[in-house]
């Protein structure tokens, strides 16, 4: 009988152990997804972040969320730490997508999903997948606003107007621009719009890093060199903070009011002081790219190749990043004016109606 229960007690305690390895063993069997911002200076990536977070989260998985503040060192060092900390997926919106072909090589060689975040990584074939919006379309819809805020269609013009690019590091701003110039182009080609300072191409529109202080200076020799007597009517603006620093370099030399209006000026990133610039006149439109679902496709990218299954795309034409075409999901961007934009970021919840009053 003492034989008997020192058996079972044996047994118990075995099972006991074993629960317990198995619990450990699940704990450290979650899988840890490294997440690489590029700068808390925009709002969006905060955004962007935390909903990553949020998302993949309550799918059971652990997070490694990293800003690097604009700083490629930075990114690289945040990565490497990523991929030597074991994590078993990588979401990368990267800030100059040439500089992490080493880092990611050694991350496949662990057997590591990539996943590239609204910006493409160039020149690697170690890119698993590209979750984005529909980064010619953004530019189409800026363009759209500027020939609707001038009344191109109607036949009204010539008008002045300037081009701004994005960051020259960065294979989303060669989409907007490209995008934007499949609208703009046939009525410069006419005579409808005019570019005083003969400014076209991103070689000569781009600007570094999406900084607004750098486009408010190239926007004030603008004005200065170009626009002494003439009006300037209309500006394309890839990026909102891009926007806001040219509006403080228009309103600088006295447009925004009754006699020298604000020229028609685009955005993208529907962030706050871009929709408060709208609602003052200053801003005529900017797009809006909800980044709650952008953060599910790319949940739903990492769910299913961790889980080997196949990782729905609905792109495999568009993103060549000089060494592979990366199968990518592209999300619909939508365009946001002074009449709409309630509906669509505080009715949708994206924004509380408190952030603009």
């Amino acid at each position: 009988m003492l034989k008997l229960k020192t058996t079972l007690l044996a047994l118990a305690l075995a099972g006991a152990a074993t629960m317990a390895a198995g619990t450990i063993a699940s704990a450290q069997d979650k899988a840890t997804v490294g997440i690489a911002m590029p700068t808390k200076s925009s709002a969006r990536w905060i955004d962007d972040g935390n909903n990553m977070v949020k998302v993949l989260k309550e799918r059971g998985y652990n997070t490694d969320l990293q800003y690097a503040e604009d700083d490629i060192p930075n990114q690289l060092s945040q990565v490497e730490n990523m991929v030597t900390k074991g994590a078993k997926a990588l979401v990368i919106a990267a800030i100059d997508g040439t500089t992490l072909s080493d880092v990611l090589k050694q991350a496949k060689a662990k057997g590591i999903t990539i996943i590239a975040y609204d910006r493409l990584i160039r020149g690697t074939p170690n890119v698993d997948y590209y979750a984005t919006f529909d980064n010619f379309q953004v530019g189409v819809l800026q363009a759209q606003s500027i020939e609707q805020g001038l009344g191109l269609k109607d036949g009204k013009g010539p008008f002045n107007i300037e081009l701004f690019g994005g960051s020259p590091d960065d294979n989303n701003a060669y989409f907007f621009y490209n995008g934007a110039m499949s609208v703009l182009k046939p009525y410069i080609d006419s005579g409808k719009l005019l570019v005083a300072s003969g400014q076209m191409g991103m070689d000569k529109v781009a600007t570094l890093r999406w900084d607004g202080a750098t486009a408010q200076a190239r926007m004030d020799n603008l004005l200065s060199a170009y626009y002494g007597k003439k009006k300037l009517n209309a500006v394309l603006s890839p990026y909102d903070g891009i926007s806001i620093g040219i509006i403080s370099s228009l309103k600088g030399v006295g447009y925004g009011s009754v006699d020298q209006p604000m020229p028609i000026i685009s955005g993208q990133d529907a962030e706050v002081p871009s929709i408060k610039a709208m609602l003052r006149g200053d801003q005529y439109s900017t797009i809006f790219k909800d980044t709650r679902d952008l953060a599910k496709v790319t949940a739903d990218m990492v769910d299913a190749a961790l889980a080997g299954k196949q990782v729905t795309v609905n792109d495999t034409k568009t993103y060549e990043n000089g060494v592979k075409t990366v199968p990518s999901y592209l999300l619909k961007p939508v365009v946001v004016y002074k009449d709409n934009w309630e509906k669509l970021l505080v009715d949708s919840g994206y924004y509380k109606k408190s952030q603009f009053q």
